[in-house]
């Protein structure tokens, strides 16, 4: 099935710009480079990933000067609209017009801002407002197409109503399910609208990238409500049931819980959906493109797996939590 997004044909897989901050830009380059070159070409970046001055803009610039030829190719999606460090919503006009005007600086012509989507729904803003302000930075040409995130239902009719919406992103993996019980699934699929599957393979944890709970020391994930210790005992219950899938299949788990998203990809009333996972391992990038095909028989396995488990603990936690599904 050929996906096309603001003008583009792109991959069924996409990748995220989220890299760890250890790791240096031109090892950023040349991870991107291996997405790209083995189909991922709809990328996912914010302003809020990594620090500044070494966020997703510093990565893509640098991705551009070294390959300018491959701008065309590539679909360019960049999430903004929070304020640092408490991350709490802002989509007034003021900071989304400042955010653009930094990603802009920051890009410095190598690339433009194909999708720009503010983060989170600010409470203190309506969605008919920060559309306003989207439509009016398309029109002056300073991005080229308008996303949600963390949306519900109601809010995507409600901007979709106002001006076409390109694509949402929202939290979908087998642990994250929901937005196939609380309408998201089907009002993008009855408008048209593709879904980015962030977080895919659950922060890792579907990966298998966690063995035990003492492996998350120092990790950001750590202060997830699902990663304490008890949640993550009962969680890993579902790593072990997706690795027997995987054992069987001859692929990894992360082949597994992303082959599952593409088995739903526009089919039994399903929006189109393009996970977008994100790796500082090239070995792992490689494997994630790979085209892992589930059978009836398999899907029919998983399904019954996530009919018989209880996800432990919520997504986020703290204050965080109230900005979902916004």
């Amino acid at each position: 099935m050929s996906i096309t997004l603001c003008g583009k044909t792109i991959g069924p897989v996409g990748f995220g710009l989220m890299f760890y901050n250890d790791c240096s830009v031109d090892d950023a380059v040349k991870l991107m480079k291996t997405a790209v070159d083995n189909g991922a070409n709809c990328w996912n970046g914010a302003t809020f990933y990594g620090p500044p001055d070494k966020n997703s803009l510093v990565f893509i610039n640098a991705y551009f000067k070294k390959y300018p030829e491959d701008a065309d190719k590539i679909v360019i999606n960049i999430k903004g609209g929070v304020r640092i460090p408490t991350f709490v919503p802002d989509n007034s006009e003021e900071n989304t017009r400042e955010t653009i005007e930094n990603c802009l600086r920051q890009l410095d012509g190598t690339h433009k801002i194909d999708v720009f989507e503010c983060a989170r729904v600010d409470p203190d803003v309506s969605i008919e407002d920060e559309m306003k302000t989207l439509v009016a930075l398309v029109k002056e040409g300073k991005i080229g197409a308008i996303a949600l995130s963390e949306v519900n239902a109601n809010t995507i009719r409600r901007a979709h109503a106002i001006h076409p919406i390109v694509s949402v992103e929202v939290e979908v993996s087998l642990w994250s399910t929901n937005i196939f019980s609380n309408g998201v699934a089907a009002t993008c699929a009855e408008l048209g609208i593709p879904i980015l599957a962030y977080s895919p393979l659950g922060h890792g944890m579907l990966a298998g990238k966690y063995k035990s709970h003492l492996d998350l020391a120092g990790s950001f994930v750590s202060h997830m409500p699902r990663f304490h210790q008890d949640a993550f005992e009962k969680n890993f219950e579902l790593v072990k049931a997706i690795t027997g899938v995987a054992e069987r299949k001859g692929c990894t788990p992360a082949q597994i819980a992303l082959g599952w998203l593409r088995a739903l990809s526009g089919k039994n009333g399903n929006p189109v959906i393009i996970p977008i996972p994100g790796s500082s391992n090239e070995k792992r990038i490689v494997e994630n493109m790979v085209d892992i095909k589930l059978t009836d028989e398999e899907m029919e396995e998983i399904q019954a797996v996530l009919d018989s488990f209880e996800v432990t603990g919520a997504r986020y936690g703290g204050k965080q939590e109230q900005f979902l599904e916004g």
